[in-house]
């Protein structure tokens, strides 16, 4: 998908960070900086990336991060405009899920502030340091000059819940509209600098983290089936398929956009 430049994937130890940071390197990137908070993980996907990667001096690096943490957050980027000289995309894949359902009455501040410093808060501070970062940048003409010049793309993981909600995970739902909206707001921001911001919304995929949900919630895999008309959660690689379609020059045109997707998920009354 003409992936020309340097990837920086925080939250790519696993999942759909993993995928689209072992797709970027198929696709062509020339160094993949992989940010999480398991160190051991994100040597792992660098592993990866090195097998399958198609650039010939391919680069990669595991990093320590915080997404809570506004200095853990700005050395990652520090360490990546060292390494790398500059970040082309960055992917932010960060987060947690809802583990059990709980009604607003038996909810706890902590619980809920939980959500909200790693979901909403994380994405605003790697979304800032991106653009930060990316503004210090020279702007790159596309290879198809009427598509203009790009100084970078950011791609925030949101989720079908930034744009709809489901029962008993208030938590959640509130953190991935907050990061839709700081999507949509620096998407504005940043537009004049040629700094691209969108945001991928995937319903249920097949993760470490969505597994362990099935295993603790007796009842929702059952749900899920029903609750996705094409019948089956999305495999990491296809969410991928997206993310590394909006790092791409095929997306020139896209800035500020919710893709969804979610199987068919929101189109009916989530049960």
């Amino acid at each position: 998908m003409e992936i020309a430049g340097n990837a920086l994937v925080v939250g790519g130890g696993s999942g759909i960070g993993r995928s689209s940071a072992v797709l970027l390197a198929k696709e062509g990137a020339s160094g993949i900086m992989i940010g999480d908070l398991n160190l051991d993980a994100a040597a792992e996907t660098v592993t990866e990336c090195q097998a399958v990667a198609t650039h010939p001096h391919f680069q990669a690096k595991a990093v320590l991060v915080d997404v809570t943490n506004e200095d853990s957050v700005r050395n990652l980027f520090r360490e990546a405009v060292s390494e790398f000289g500059r970040v082309d995309f960055c992917v932010n894949c960060a987060g947690i899920g809802a583990q059990e359902a709980t009604d607003i009455a038996g909810l706890s501040l902590a619980e809920f502030q939980r959500f909200l410093d790693i979901n909403s808060t994380g994405t605003f501070l790697v979304t800032r340091e991106a653009s930060i970062t990316m503004r210090m940048q020279e702007l790159r003409p596309l290879s198809n000059a009427s598509r203009g010049s790009i100084r970078g793309a950011i791609v925030n993981l949101g989720s079908a819940t930034s744009l709809v909600a489901s029962p008993g995970v208030l938590p959640y739902t509130a953190s991935k509209h907050a990061a839709l909206g700081l999507t949509k707001n620096s998407a504005l921001d940043n537009a004049s600098y040629g700094i691209r911001v969108n945001c991928v919304c995937p319903s249920w995929t097949d993760t470490p983290m969505v597994r362990r949900a099935i295993e603790g919630v007796e009842g929702l895999a059952e749900f899920i089936h029903k609750a996705v008309p094409l019948g089956r959660i999305a495999v990491p690689e296809e969410v991928a398929d997206v993310v590394v379609f909006l790092c791409s020059p095929r997306s020139s045109y896209m800035t500020g956009c919710a893709l969804i997707v979610d199987g068919g998920t929101t189109l009916t009354a989530l049960r």
